[in-house]
């Protein structure tokens, strides 16, 4: 009896005890018991979700060559192509979203989502496409942002010296002093003011290019496709890489990571509220600017915009708003890299003044590369191309489907589970060969550009 006393009181005492262990469990949204890292940190709503993915995806640098794709494809195909990348990518997310702790483990990078799946090769191998993709993306939209600086100064300044490279260098000088905001979270009400911005800019330049659409006598306008036959295939291949890189966002394990529980239902609900916004401004913009422009479209829209002048301004403010938060969340995965190789874990007294000046020797050092790039070669509508077909095409849409598969979450009907495996071994396949397609086509256009102009070009 008195053994049997002892055994109760212990067994009480252990209970009641609460190591910090045991404060770090929980059971998670399937029914399984998971080890919580970091749950305090995690504040995010589904609507700062929404504004991170909206930013992330929608912005003006991704969706203002659309018609410019379109036009290269031609109406069947361009709107089949763009319809199918929307639904492949909302799909793609949902799945990226779904493993967020499938193996117990909350996974906070998508490197290491990829390693907890497919072992090392899958870290190093998301490490490069991300890489990619972000200086990709980061060099493409500063051209962005530098071309709409440059247009709202010759607005006010017509006979201005300042050219292109001049603001490419103020835009980054801007982004070097958001860097030294900490992480992604930080950046949720930049990025909610950016969500906005983007709608400002879709509701503003489908407006003008209606408009300016009217204004043009239609029976001089052409949808057909131009050029010789090697030229249209050519042109296709860097269309199916510039809708890969509309819809890139390599950073959605980062983005869930902050976000509070339950992180899958509020993920869901943030990608689907980002993905209204991204069908109410990309199919718009890219079937009336080539509807209102035809094959003479602009590979960036707001250079086919005439008037009114006023409006056209307005829409190019509204970008380079957007494209700075964008340009923030592209920067996180390589500051990241460097914070875990390079800062200390003690953040206090002189440790936490080391943290920050090695953070900002760093970030100047990024930002000097993505700058230099971007005004020494100022070929926007080439750098989407590559850059969606290398970085954001394997990391959104093959990805994704084959971690599913690998993963081996899938319904437990078995129709559903074979039509699940079919539509994912379809889109892995199809992207892929859009990848190398999009890559060929890029780099033969970048080649010809370099030919054409000189480095440090004023475009």
């Amino acid at each position: 009896m008195l053994k049997k006393k002892m055994e109760m009181a212990a067994e009480t005492a252990r209970r009641t005890t609460t190591t910090s262990e045991d404060r770090n469990l929980r059971v998670d949204e399937e029914g399984g018991v998971v080890v919580i890292e970091d749950e305090v940190s995690a504040k995010g709503t589904w609507k700062h979700a929404a504004f991170h993915v909206a930013t992330t995806i929608a912005t003006p640098a991704a969706y203002a060559p659309l018609p410019f794709a379109l036009a290269c494809l031609g109406w069947p195909l361009g709107a089949t192509c763009l319809v199918g990348a929307t639904l492949a990518t909302w799909y793609s997310s949902f799945l990226i979203a779904s493993l967020w702790r499938w193996n117990g483990k909350k996974q906070t990078t998508y490197r290491h989502l990829a390693e907890s799946i497919f072992g090392s090769w899958g870290y190093w191998s998301i490490a490069i496409f991300q890489q990619v993709a972000s200086l990709g993306n980061n060099i493409a939209i500063h051209i962005a942002a530098g071309s709409s600086l440059k247009a709202v100064y010759k607005y006010y300044q017509e006979d201005g010296t300042l050219s292109l490279q001049h603001f490419i260098i103020i835009f980054g000088g801007f982004e070097l002093m958001l860097s030294q905001l900490p992480d992604i979270h930080s950046l949720r009400w930049v990025n909610a003011i950016c969500t906005f911005s983007t709608i400002g800019f879709a509701g503003t330049t489908i407006g003008v290019t209606i408009y300016n659409g009217k204004k043009i006598d239609r029976q001089t306008v052409s949808h057909s496709l131009q050029g010789t036959s090697a030229s249209k295939i050519f042109k296709a291949f860097n269309a199916l890489g510039a809708i890969a890189f509309s819809f890139g966002d390599a950073m959605l394990p980062e983005i869930q990571n902050t976000v509070r529980e339950p992180a899958k239902k509020n993920m869901y609900k943030g990608v689907s509220a980002a993905y209204s916004i991204i069908l109410l401004s990309y199919w718009q913009l890219a079937f009336s600017g080539y509807w209102a422009f035809g094959s003479d479209v602009q590979p960036y829209i707001l250079a086919s915009l005439i008037e009114p002048k006023w409006t056209i301004v307005m829409a190019n403010i509204f970008a380079v708003i957007q494209i700075s938060g964008c340009f923030q969340i592209y920067c996180r995965p390589t500051y990241a890299y460097f914070e875990e190789k390079m800062l200390v874990k003690d953040i206090k007294g002189p440790s936490l003044v080391k943290n920050l000046v090695t953070r900002f020797i760093f970030t100047s050092a990024y930002m000097v590369l993505i700058t230099l790039v971007a005004a020494a070669v100022p070929f926007f509508g080439d750098f989407i191309g590559i850059c969606g077909a290398i970085g954001f095409t394997p990391l959104d849409f093959v990805f994704p489907v084959i971690a599913y598969l690998k993963a081996g979450k899938f319904p437990k009907g078995t129709r559903l589970r074979l039509s699940v495996q079919l539509v994912n071994v379809v889109i892995a396949t199809w992207f892929s060969v859009v990848a190398v397609l999009g890559c060929i086509g890029a780099v033969r256009f970048i080649v010809l550009d370099i030919q054409t102009y000189k480095f440090f070009h004023d475009m």
